[in-house]
């Protein structure tokens, strides 16, 4: 861009509006005074007015096509320049792209997903493209029923192409009639549910090449995991879960046990014993507080412990942590 003028500061691109009327003028006239320009000097510092070679108070204006050229010329000979030094660039590291595309083949390893619209548009396409299974860890014992219609939307179809489902609930999902209502839905023999005491988190993942796990409390948040190394540590711990369950069609987990104690019972005290607070221990195991207390009751009076500290220490000395289950 040109120097503007330290008197009359502005560039040719934007002559001031007394300099375009007298450009103008001179123009139409083939000639201008010296003295009419004086209002505006910046016709002589762009060099819009020259010298008249045959009277020196006069002045002549400069073509408006050559004064384009002029500024033109040096614009383009630099876009010109700097294209070709685009294309030596592009030449140079084209090699190293090729390389790279090659190294870093499994693109998006890892996102992340934010809104229900978003997660559920997600695992919605990867449940169109599961062709072999599907294994899922669903924490907590009752699901809400808008949920479960979501999952049913989604399961039919995978199930009607011989996808085989896993579904892992907790103990307390045996006493939702939600959850057993859903499950009636699926006899066939590729879909199969076990219950455990104690899951972590919820987590989808679908032909052992996606999965999907929450990153917030309130599953606004999931991450879609794609790296293979992951997936197959994810499956690596469903499966672990999937051999301590209890199949869902075989019998109640909650039987009392040679000790007199229930395999929940178990669960709270251990968990007792490692320091929980009852609404931890609840939250852990997919019950209210309520039924989480009434249990510590139970446990109470199987050992004759009269308080909660006494209680952690009677179930350390008991040995029934010890005990096989």
């Amino acid at each position: 861009m040109e120097r503007t003028n330290a008197t009359h500061p502005h560039t040719v691109t934007d002559l001031c509006e007394e300099g375009s009327r007298l450009y103008a003028l001179a123009l139409r006239a083939g000639r201008i005074s010296r003295t009419e320009v004086e209002p505006a000097p910046c016709l002589m510092e762009f060099a819009l007015l020259h010298p008249d070679p045959d009277d020196p108070n006069w002045l002549r204006p400069l073509p408006p096509s050559v004064a384009l050229a002029q500024r033109l010329n040096p614009i383009e000979r630099e876009i010109t320049e700097r294209r070709q030094l685009s294309i030596e660039l592009a030449d140079s590291f084209e090699p190293f792209m090729a390389l790279t595309a090659q190294a870093t083949a499994p693109t998006h390893a890892i996102t992340v997903l934010e809104g229900l619209d978003r997660i559920n548009a997600a695992l919605d396409l990867a449940t169109t493209e599961c062709r072999s299974e599907m294994l899922t860890v669903q924490p907590s014992g009752r699901r809400l029923e808008h949920t479960l219609s979501q999952g049913l939307e989604r399961d039919r179809p995978l199930i009607e192409r011989g996808v085989t489902i896993r579904t892992l609930y907790q103990h307390t999902a045996r006493y939702s009639p939600e959850t057993l209502a859903y499950v009636d839905q699926f006899t066939d023999g590729k879909v199969e549910y076990r219950t455990i005491d104690e899951l972590v988190e919820r987590l989808i993942i679908c032909d052992e090449t996606v999965a999907f796990i929450p990153t917030r409390d309130d599953r606004q948040v999931a991450l879609e995991l794609r790296h293979p190394g992951l997936v197959r540590y994810l499956v690596k711990v469903f499966e672990f879960m999937w051999g301590r369950a209890v199949p869902l069609n075989a019998g109640a987990p909650y039987e009392t046990a040679p000790d007199g104690l229930t395999e929940i019972q178990h669960s709270i005290a251990k968990l007792l014993v490692e320091g929980h607070v009852d609404e931890a221990i609840a939250r852990r195991l997919g019950m209210n507080v309520r039924t989480c207390r009434a249990h510590i009751a139970k446990l109470a009076t199987a050992l004759g412990s009269g308080s909660r500290a006494q209680l952690g220490y009677l179930i350390a000395q008991s040995g029934l942590l010890d005990q096989e289950r």
